[in-house]
């Protein structure tokens, strides 16, 4: 109690600003949801009062995709290429930090998908699309490769930040899987043939692995068409 105290007692010293108002967005966010954020929740954990917020942003909306910018603007900057790295790795380092990211912070998944033309989601597209032009992809295929892997990053990315909230409460990832492979399992053998064979493996995997292993089969098939 005394630490949020002096938390809050420090914000109120501080000049608000709008870096200040995303990066206490942000911890909202984190904390409580999309939903958990409004301006009043916003403004009691700086210490000011909901008017003064409307000077720096302008509603939620424009707050979210500030929000979403400066995660993924700290993703991009962090997933640094060393030097001498080829396509393959520079990919698969941006595809982690982008997985790392939304597993992190789950509403950004949404936040990308949901604004497609915005500047987060572009900030995404530009360094894979980079990566793929690198591997010596053909003009007419680029922007499908990149779209392809851009859309299997979001998409699995999204889908374990929702596994993760899907656990019963108390349980641990393991149980969960552990739960979710027993009714693969018990499924109908005729209707769900495949699916009863590798309930075994979704019980033993590793979410990472899983995730770097499904972006080189992506790559092994560009760069067989290349």
């Amino acid at each position: 109690m005394a630490e949020s105290g002096a938390r809050r007692s420090e914000r109120r010293r501080e000049p608000l600003s709008r870096e200040r108002i995303v990066e206490a967005a942000i911890e909202l966010l984190d904390a409580e949801g999309e939903a958990g954020l409004t301006f009043r929740a916003l403004a009691r954990r700086l210490s000011t009062g909901p008017g003064a917020l409307y000077w720096h942003v302008t509603g939620k909306d424009e707050l979210l995709g500030a929000a979403t910018d400066a995660v993924v603007a700290d993703t991009m900057a962090a997933a640094v290429v060393t030097a001498g790295a080829t396509p393959q790795e520079a990919v698969r380092a941006l595809a982690l930090g982008v997985f790392d990211a939304i597993d992190a912070h789950p509403w950004i998944g949404t936040q990308l998908a949901r604004a497609p033309a915005q500047t987060p989601l572009l900030r995404v597209f530009e360094h894979l699309g980079r990566q793929v032009r690198a591997l010596g992809v053909p003009h007419a295929a680029q922007f499908t490769a990149a779209s392809t892997l851009l859309n299997y990053v979001l998409g699995v990315g999204g889908q374990n930040a929702a596994n993760a909230r899907d656990h019963q409460p108390g349980a641990t990832r393991e149980e969960f899987l552990t739960g979710v492979s027993t009714a693969w399992a018990n499924l109908d053998p005729e209707e769900y043939a495949f699916t009863r064979n590798v309930a075994e493996q979704l019980r033993d995997h590793d979410d990472r692995e899983e995730f770097v292993a499904g972006i080189d089969l992506i790559l092994a098939g560009i760069t067989a068409r290349s």
